[in-house]
């Protein structure tokens, strides 16, 4: 509508808006569409002097919210950060921010990466920001904003407290700006950011800009998941409980009954003569054909369903789903574009060599991307991913086979997302994947601006639950629950900045403490209602005559001391019985004193056991059964002996028979239980003197009718009372230590952190006023995962006699985690002092863990020696080539590992001070910083 179509006081309040926020009006003509209503409130909420949560689905522009606090810092003479949490979205997101406001006015800090680093603008992980805000960093002078894109990510369990140390240290007058995807509590969390933060806005877009189209391809058939007979499903926004279509309902029919069918004639264990391989599927016709994955890009072709992205969780899945559509003859792109394709990728990977060109399989990879069909995932070589990225992102490729981790917030977005599994391996088991994962997979389909609509198709599998499918895609309760724990190098970093006793009140601010309290919040008011209630009942209880709840205190004693004495004489007869069962043998008679089989049996096999003894047994009945400890509630004897055979079979119905007429002749002149020698009659153990149980009973109970309560007439009255005071004062205890439990978590966390630190003198033992002391201070430089190792090892000096390569290896150790635990079996270690160092540093890791597991905690891994021979003989100048050939990492992983490593090095470097340690890590970084490790992908042109 133009302003000429508005009337006098729409233009009226149009202007009033301009006014008031002229930055927004500006930042609103750099683009060619209007912006959203949530964009818009979230603007004009920052521009206002007030932080913001966005929670909004994948693809629907949150972005530009983020954006627009960078531009209102350039207009306001302030800097901005904004924070990813992986490097390769800060990559994308430097590129996008250089193309709009030029190289000068944009830096890119990831620890990989530093790219001037004092521009007003700066892109950069997380946990660059924590390490700047640790260490008081001159960049932070003069911020006005931080956008913290992904913010979600602080559910992470491995680096999710990073967020929250960003957000509880920030400095007040910075404005956060925090981008969400869509999250069931997204108010929960804005309440925590504005007791942190001060004032903060919460806005939540539920609705996607591209309606979502969901389907099921079963064969050839691309059907609807959910019924047209729904209106909202049909408008591509469905809800919650929405109905699913009968067709696809009644092929879950159809291939259960064929399932059936099958099983019925090809019964479990029966082979079929003249076959080698199982029998083929039979049935009623109706099992449903599983098309290959060149069949499904050839229907979506058709359908006009291109670009796509499939999820197959899988790296080695999503190879071979590229060798498939290779050798099946798969085209997909106009030679114009193969061209441009061939031009594009050439130029990008012309840094890497001829031979590490052949290694990576570059030839095979340029071949299907010219086709339009590429794999993307962890395993891949940085810069292969990144020509597959950009090349998707310009419409070139059309279809990328990706594990889940593409999901992870890379701008690819795709008219269709495909998806071959609902399951996936966790690193423990194949599981199924969670609501919120399927809308983050499917959240990629349908590109604002391009598509009128996205698409979401799911392959069917056989058993697959159309209405399970269905209340995955339109479940949409997923909480952000926060994975915030105070690590080592954390509380030496807050202890030296703010004392311990400030640090401890600053960890209670931590949303995992404030999800934590809320939790608490209906216990306590509970509790609180208990407390009330006890006093009225201890009120109505009361008497003219005396103390009436000590009188009910007596009561309850002797209750308890008779309770206590009957479990004790129980236990004790339980204990007599197991020892009187562990003296069985084969062939003696007993009498089996209760149970359904209780009279004369005899044993056939003792079975002892001390954990619970099951003696076999055959009865007068000619029965053969294992009895149990139920069946014996007192001690037994063998009351004479049968001669049982060696060939004995207790299954042989006739050997039954004949040992349960021997069984019966020998057991006829036996007299009954009650008059035997030895038998004792309940009561009194062996009728001496009182136990002393009895003793203290009978002294309760000469107190009891000694108390003037005794005498009174409505003393049954207040009893009532007093037996109410004393069960709900019960609940309140129970209640009270459940509160407790949950009341200041991270507070106790923290703490034992501490009494650790202290025993290992990182910290002085001073209590609330401890301060960190010359080693602790080294500490504080740390940020592995495994930083007390480090220190340790630093202060021991178990890396002064390594060389560049040595000190590479045993860096290793503590960076590299196999994929699979079965990985890490006999792993190749460098001999002479190295060798020396990693055992040195796997015993002061099992020195650690002993003192961890004495104050309660669970932080440090044991040192992972996978990846020591490959960084070695890398430090050393091997090629690529011989380096992957000794060992099954790809050359993803292999870079990755790397980087990590480099970055640890260049950590103790830090940490080392003016040592030979510190000169050695410099080193080994220059030996490793080379070939494939070397290259960024951020400075070079495209």
């Amino acid at each position: 509508m133009t302003t000429d179509e508005l009337s006098p006081s729409e233009r009226y309040a149009q202007f009033r808006r301009t006014r008031e926020h002229p930055v927004l009006k500006d930042f609103r003509a750099l683009y060619a569409f209007p912006l959203d209503e949530f964009q818009v409130q979230a603007c004009r909420e920052i521009e206002e002097g007030r932080g913001v949560l966005v929670a909004a689905p994948t693809g629907s522009g949150k972005t530009i919210v983020g954006e627009f606090a960078i531009h209102l810092a350039l207009a306001t003479g302030r800097k901005a950060f904004y924070t990813t949490p992986i490097k390769a979205l800060s990559n994308q997101k430097y590129h996008d921010l250089v193309d709009r406001y030029g190289a000068d006015q944009v830096g890119l800090l990831t620890g990989d990466n530093t790219v001037n680093g004092e521009a007003p603008i700066v892109v950069m992980t997380t946990e660059v920001l924590r390490n700047m805000l640790y260490a008081s960093s001159s960049t932070l002078m003069g911020l006005g904003f931080v956008v913290m894109d992904e913010v979600h990510y602080l559910a992470d369990r491995s680096r999710g407290a990073v967020w929250e140390e960003v957000i509880i240290h920030l400095p007040e007058s910075v404005a956060l700006v925090s981008l969400s995807a869509t999250v069931s509590n997204a108010e929960e969390f804005g309440e925590w950011l504005e007791t942190v933060r001060g004032e903060t806005t919460t806005i939540v877009e539920e609705k996607r800009p591209v309606p979502l189209f969901q389907h099921v391809m079963v064969g050839r058939r691309l059907l609807d998941l959910f019924a047209s007979s729904d209106v909202d499903a049909a408008a591509g926004f469905v809800k919650e409980g929405a109905p699913v279509n009968d067709d696809l309902l009644k092929v879950a029919r159809d291939d259960w009954a064929a399932s059936r069918i099958k099983d019925r004639r090809s019964p479990r264990g029966r082979s079929q003569p003249g076959r080698s391989s199982p029998a083929k599927q039979v049935g009623n016709g109706r099992r449903v054909w599983i098309p290959s994955r060149a069949d499904v890009i050839d229907r979506l072709d058709r359908e006009g369903l291109l670009p796509a992205i499939v999820f197959i969780f899988s790296r080695v899945g999503c190879d071979a789903a590229v060798t498939q559509c290779l050798n099946a003859g798969v085209r997909l792109t106009s030679p114009r574009e193969r061209d441009e394709i061939f031009a594009y990728v050439e130029n990008a990977c012309s840094h890497l060599s001829a031979d590490d060109l052949h290694v990576l399989g570059y030839h095979d990879f340029l071949d299907g991307l010219t086709r339009g069909v590429a794999a993307h995932h962890a395993g891949m070589l940085p810069a292969f991913k990144q020509c597959v990225e950009e090349l998707y992102e310009r419409g070139l490729c059309k279809v990328v086979f990706a594990t889940e981790t593409l999901a992870l917030g890379i701008n690819m977005p795709a008219r269709t997302v495909v998806i071959e599994k609902l399951s996936k391996w966790n690193g423990e088991t194949h599981a199924d994947i969670t609501p919120g994962e399927y809308t983050q997979l499917t959240g990629r389909a349908g590109r604002r601006g391009l598509d009128t609509e996205g698409h979401g198709v799911v392959l069917w599998q056989p058993g697959m639950n159309p209405r399970e499918l269905a209340g995955l895609a339109s479940t949409r309760t997923y909480p952000l629950r926060s994975s915030f724990r105070p690590s080592y190098n954390m509380a030496v970093n807050l202890v030296h900045q703010f004392g311990r006793h400030t640090a401890r009140e600053l960890l209670e601010q931590s949303f995992a403490q404030f999800q934590a309290d809320k939790a608490v919040v209906g216990l306590a008011r509970q509790l609180r209602k208990s407390e009330d209630a006890l006093e009225g009942y201890a009120e109505a209880a009361q008497c003219h005559l005396g103390d009436f709840m000590e009188y009910a205190a007596l009561r309850r004693q002797i209750s308890d001391v008779e309770k206590g004495a009957n479990k004790a004489r129980r236990a004790d007869r339980r204990a007599e019985a197991i020892e009187s069962l562990r003296h069985l043998k084969p062939g003696d008679v007993i009498e089996v004193p209760t149970g359904k089989f209780a009279g004369y049996a005899v044993v056939v096999d003792p079975g002892w056991s001390p954990e619970g003894p099951r003696p076999l047994v055959v009865t007068l009945e000619k029965q053969s059964r294992r009895l149990a400890m139920m069946d014996f509630p007192e001690p037994v004897e063998a009351l004479t002996r049968l001669k049982i055979s060696r060939s004995f079979n207790a299954r042989n119905p006739q050997m039954r028979r004949d040992l349960a007429a021997q069984l019966r002749m020998r057991t006829r002149d036996l007299p009954p239980r009650h008059l035997r020698k030895g038998a004792q009659a309940p009561g009194r153990p062996h009728g001496g003197e009182p136990s002393a149980w009895e003793s203290e009973v009978t002294e309760l109970r000469r107190r009891l009718k000694a108390h003037p309560c005794h005498e009174c007439a409505e003393r049954e009255d207040h009893s009532r009372w007093a037996e109410r005071y004393f069960k709900l004062e019960r609940d309140a205890a129970t209640l009270a230590r459940r509160v407790e439990s949950r009341t200041n978590t991270v507070a106790r966390q923290f703490d034992r952190v501490c009494e650790v630190l202290t025993a290992l003198g990182y910290l002085t033992d001073e209590g609330t006023d401890a301060s960190v002391t010359e080693q602790g201070m080294h500490l504080r430089r740390l940020y592995s995962d495994m930083d007390l190792v480090a220190a340790e090892s630093l202060r021991l000096g178990v890396w002064d006699d390594l060389s560049p390569s040595g000190l590479a290896a045993a860096l290793s150790t503590l960076v590299f985690e196999a994929r699979r635990p079965d990985d890490a079996s006999s792993p190749r270690v460098p001999g002479g002092p190295t060798k020396d160092a990693i055992g040195a540093m796997v015993r002061l890791w099992g020195d650690l863990d002993h003192l961890e597991k004495d104050h309660k905690l669970d932080y440090l891994r044991q040192p992972d020696l996978g990846f020591a021979w490959i960084a070695y003989r890398w430090c050393e100048g091997d090629d690529l080539d011989d380096v992957l050939g000794e060992s099954e990492l790809a050359a993803g992983d292999f870079v990755r590992w790397m980087k990590q490593l480099l970055d640890l090095a260049g950590q103790v470097a830090d940490a080392a001070g003016d040592s030979p340690v510190r000169r050695t890590a410099r080193q080994a970084i220059a030996s490793m910083r080379r070939g494939v490790v070397a290259y960024s992908g951020v400075t070079e042109e495209e």
